[in-house]
């Protein structure tokens, strides 16, 4: 069941909130509808999911209470240990056995295929930061199981984020949520995130499949036009999925921090990566990089540093080697950055930087959306004109109606500031954040828009839902 569905929309998330505000214990409403949720997609996972929950519950209450540097490490690196080894299992198991029977002599190994639990890396980062921070105590220890598991189980962030650490709800999670639900800002949140989801990412996801699907018959025109719709695909999908998680935070008492703040108009891959997922680039921040010394322990320190965390930040996003070469070819172009081109970019006019990183990104998310690094190769071929074609097929042309048209035009015009500088012109008034966690709203596009505006978005939404099958978030499988 995902957020941008009838099912969702008009049946789970009605009835839940009816039960939630009549409820008068809204911890044990938001796990038991948490855990229903979870359950319709899931089913028999959820019994992995409570044993995680329970066993770094327990633990990090020991934790909390162990006396001596060693011990208490001990009992961090155990609980660690556990959580990335039951998502190295379900992720990485068959990529691992795959690889090594391509070295060893026989292929000894056999073929593991194993289903992913829908949401395993949020869920995981999130035990570890929570672990952590007892360990560095930096939040309290959380003495009610029901509280830990709801903050766990929080549909809201469970599937796809943002990763919400502990700190940033744990007030709310103690408070009375009858006073504290915004119900009304959570609804803007959520149709804006779903019309995101819908109007563009949906509407330009055919043309990106199209175009990695055609092989040896892709042309220069389609392979362009593919990598700038699943550009557009990935962000509207995963920001547009970020604002109705946040959105319904609100509506539930909650604040979550925002996960975008307009990528696409960085002017150099170090600011991207400021802009695009937050919530997981400061955890390998806090959580990998600094650990590990940052950038304090000399350069050659802070180039093993910053290649360890893209490295680690390509396979959190999948078991295949084009995730791999992604998240190294970020990290490589960070490192140039920091040794001299961010000065050289600082000195040049604004649009050679915007134009230097969104060639990057794209180049990139040709690596992130490739199968395998052969088709990824042959793609940036075609894309450079290598292979001689020059006329558009006529399955492009097919493509190119008039919902993709619009949906290319609206995701050019909302991928970066622009609603925000038009409404900023026209002075309309902006919804300032009651909470200093909150995110402003003017960054990431999300402002006081009439009421028309926002129905009729919510009703071409729902008549596009209602007539497509094309649905999937792009980040469920990561």
């Amino acid at each position: 069941m995902v957020f941008s569905s009838i099912i969702f929309i008009f049946y789970f998330l009605p009835i839940f909130l009816l039960g939630y505000y009549l409820s008068g214990w809204r911890t044990a409403a938001l796990l038991a509808g948490s855990a229903a949720f979870y359950v319709w997609g899931e089913g028999p996972y959820i019994f992995l999911l409570a044993a995680l929950i329970l066993v770094n519950f327990a633990g990090s209450r020991v934790l909390a209470a162990a006396e001596g540097p060693g011990r208490r490490r001990a009992i961090l690196t155990g609980l660690v240990v556990l959580d990335l080894g039951v998502l190295g299992v379900f992720k990485y198991a068959g990529f691992l056995a795959q690889n090594l029977n391509l070295i060893l002599p026989g292929a000894p190994l056999p073929q593991i295929e194993l289903a992913l639990p829908l949401g395993i890396s949020f869920f995981t980062f999130q035990l570890i930061s929570y672990v952590a921070d007892v360990y560095w105590r930096r939040v309290e220890v959380e003495p009610s199981l029901t509280r830990f598991a709801a903050y766990i189980l929080m549909f809201p962030h469970l599937i796809a984020g943002p990763i919400v650490r502990f700190a940033n709800i744990a007030e709310e999670l103690h408070a009375d949520r009858r006073k504290t639900g915004r119900i009304g800002l959570g609804v803007q949140y959520f149709i804006v995130g779903l019309c995101q989801k819908v109007l563009v990412a949906n509407s330009v996801a055919p043309l990106a499949d199209h175009a990695f699907g055609l092989g040896a018959l892709l042309d220069p025109a389609t392979a362009w036009l593919g990598a700038l719709a699943y550009s557009l695909q990935i962000y509207f999908d995963f920001c547009g999925y970020s604002n109705m998680a946040i959105g319904l935070a609100f509506m539930l008492g909650f604040t979550f921090p925002k996960n975008f703040d307009y990528p696409y108009a960085s002017r150099s891959i170090t600011e991207f990566w400021r802009r695009w997922h937050i919530s997981l680039s400061s955890w390998f921040r806090d959580y990998v990089y600094i650990p590990l010394g940052g950038n304090r322990a000399g350069a050659a320190k802070t180039v093993r540093n910053l290649l360890v965390v893209f490295l680690l930040t390509g396979v959190w996003h999948g078991a295949a080697w084009t995730f791999v070469l992604w998240g190294l070819y970020h990290g490589a172009f960070l490192l140039i950055e920091r040794f001299g081109l961010a000065r050289l970019l600082a000195a040049a006019p604004r649009f050679v930087g915007h134009a230097y990183a969104l060639l990057v990104v794209l180049v990139g998310w040709v690596l992130f959306r490739a199968e395998t690094l052969p088709q990824a190769r042959d793609y940036l071929y075609v894309m450079a004109g290598g292979n001689g074609l020059t006329a558009l097929p006529a399955g492009t042309l097919l493509l190119l109606n008039a919902q993709t048209l619009a949906a290319i035009a609206a995701g050019l015009v909302f991928a970066v500031p622009t609603l925000p500088w038009l409404l900023e012109r026209l002075r309309t008034p902006r919804l300032e954040p009651a909470h200093t966690l909150e995110p402003r709203l003017d960054t990431q596009g999300v402002h006081v828009l009439a009421t028309p505006a926002l129905i009729a978005g919510l009703v071409l939404s729902v008549a596009i839902l209602a007539g497509t099958t094309l649905n999937p978030f792009l980040y469920f499988r990561f």
